[in-house]
């Protein structure tokens, strides 16, 4: 083990061209594993390939993604259920929907243990808009007779959930990580879902895309150009369906709103 280094240190990779912040989450023997900053990457490098680089600054608090017409006006936002395979990643997108002003519900699961899981969830918030992402890898050549890491586990829970409730206007889905299989999630039931180009994408666009949809009006169709653009690689990133959003709008506005 090299001392040089140590788990939590932000690093990048010289063989990629240090395009990519990760943290380092193992190490073993001469080799790290690493977890992406800020995209849903998990990776492994030798120590001899990796270089310390410098913690970015932390940014303000995020930008309104809608600007509403409070004097008049109030508002019911959807609600949301997250459930992430990944803690970290799912503190910033709590953390997100906290700044956005829009009620979340997050849960940890492991890919394969969604399923067992989502129902009792659903049960239990009666969501408007369901979350379901992690991590996932897609292979030009199969691996253990899969195309998919963890596509799979994304798309049986989406079905599941869809036997119960079945119209994307009770219940938008956004399904999905790195690389994920885009056509077998939007084919089970998911409204919107990665990855068209089979990209990466960044921590945080499955939360920009739910808090979105959350802040717009059930009676207005969702500009899907607009949407997937707010996200960090827009539609080779992210695809979906036009739908409409999730808020209730009403009137007049008084005080206690």
């Amino acid at each position: 083990m090299n001392s040089s280094f140590n788990i939590g240190d932000i690093v990048t990779r010289k063989k990629y061209g240090n395009d990519i912040l990760f943290k380092i989450d193992k190490i073993v023997g001469n080799k790290v594993y690493l977890k992406g900053l800020e995209l849903r990457l998990y990776a492994d490098a030798f120590i001899d390939d990796i270089v310390l680089s410098a913690v970015p600054k932390k940014k303000e608090t995020d930008s309104v993604l809608r600007k509403l017409d409070t004097k008049d006006y109030f508002y019911i936002p959807g609600t949301i259920l997250h459930i992430d395979s990944d803690k970290e990643y799912l503190k910033k997108c709590m953390e997100y929907y906290e700044n956005q002003k829009v009620q979340a519900f997050g849960y940890v699961f492991k890919e394969s243990d969604i399923s067992s899981n989502i129902i009792k969830l659903i049960d239990k918030h009666n969501p408007n808009i369901l979350v379901i992402t992690g991590h996932d890898a897609y292979y030009k050549n199969k691996k253990n007779g899969k195309k998919y890491k963890n596509s799979d586990y994304y798309i049986e829970s989406v079905k599941l959930v869809r036997k119960k409730i079945i119209s994307h206007s009770d219940l938008i889905i956004i399904s999905g990580a790195c690389q994920s299989d885009f056509k077998g999630l939007i084919l089970s039931g998911s409204t919107y879902a990665s990855s068209p180009k089979h990209i990466n994408i960044h921590a945080l666009d499955p939360a920009i895309i739910a808090t979105y949809l959350a802040l717009s009006e059930k009676n207005i169709l969702i500009n899907l150009e607009e949407l997937l653009s707010k996200t960090k690689y827009g539609k080779d990133g992210i695809g979906g369906l036009d739908v409409c959003g999730m808020m209730i709008k009403g009137y007049p506005r008084k005080e206690q709103y």
